[in-house]
């Protein structure tokens, strides 16, 4: 039986499991393009929880578990005890035994912790206002399919040093790559929340455009993330000037990829002919969510496969 093992930050993975993952990933993708079925995983199931709204996220977890031959069962917490004052620890305890795998999208990355402490089956961490490690994973993924190996290469990213980003960072210690963060002033990164161990493999900039200069890729996200509602307006200000547009691209390598989490705003964050246009990547990455999460899906459940 494979050791319990949770997926909470992206670093909580090595660059060897990673690699694993990847491999495994091509080819269970490989097998839907060729509607080949793979159902390694009948007769399991996933419990996701939802305490944030997602599009992505349930339909590329929720598909996903499908298409593995396992099951997959929405709760959100307004419809069930959680969001009558249950406490986690006790919903651990007892969704745990009901399920193979937790999905859980939650605000605090402290709850999904404390549902991982009274676990005994792997959560996975859906979003947390602190990190997004499937989102990344995906994005890395993605970066590799097009333009292969990710190491030593420079990730720009524009815009709020938010849960996408601290997980960048978190991923670049674990691959060895570069990134530049450019955030208006008082929304620099907060290294210790964002789960780095340091500042070898990232470097902050004032100006978006310094720090989309010589990138091989360009990123960024809602200026205004889930739970800062109130402040949308006061960041529409501060974030007038990191938009990603034709001119930071310019400024980037002449091949260097844009991505975006999505949901994208076009004229705030991202100008539409950048994230319509032909260095944009968003919608393979968008649908190797799915893809790397079945992998994630089958290594936390069964552990290395090698072969089918």
């Amino acid at each position: 039986m494979k050791p319990l093992e949770h997926f909470l930050r992206f670093n909580d993975l090595t660059r060897d499991e990673f690699e694993h993952l990847f491999e495994r990933t091509r080819w269970i993708k490989d097998q839907f393009k060729r509607y080949q079925r793979y159902w390694p995983l009948a007769d399991r199931t996933l419990v996701m929880i939802f305490e944030k709204a997602s599009t992505r996220t349930r339909l590329s977890f929720e598909a996903g578990m499908h298409q593995l031959g396992g099951a997959a069962i929405y709760l959100n917490t307004r419809d069930s005890q959680l969001g009558r004052g249950e406490p986690v620890e006790d919903a651990a305890e007892v969704i745990s035994r009901m399920c193979d795998v937790v999905m859980i999208r939650t605000f605090e990355q402290d709850i999904i912790e404390r549902f991982a402490a009274h676990s005994r089956v792997p959560v996975i961490n859906g979003l947390t206002n602190e990190y997004h490690p499937c989102q990344t994973m995906a994005d890395i993924y993605t970066y590799i399919e097009h333009r292969g190996s990710i190491q030593g290469a420079t990730v720009a990213w524009i815009g709020d040093s938010n849960n996408v980003c601290n997980t960048w960072l978190q991923a670049a210690e674990v691959f060895d790559f570069n990134v530049h963060v450019s955030t208006p002033p008082g929304y620099e990164v907060e290294p210790e929340r964002a789960g780095c161990h340091g500042t070898r493999h990232y470097e902050q900039f004032a100006d978006p455009m310094d720090a989309a200069r010589g990138a091989d890729l360009v990123t960024t996200d809602v200026w205004t993330s889930m739970g800062f509602e109130a402040e949308d307006e006061e960041r529409r200000r501060d974030f007038h000037d990191w938009q990603v547009d034709t001119e930071m691209m310019r400024a980037a390598k002449p091949e260097a990829l844009f991505m975006h989490c999505l949901p994208a705003h076009r004229g705030e964050e991202v100008a539409a002919d950048v994230i319509d246009g032909r260095q944009s990547v968003v919608w393979d990455e968008a649908e190797n969510r799915m893809h790397t999460q079945k992998a994630l899906l089958e290594y936390l459940l069964l552990g290395r496969i090698e072969k089918p």
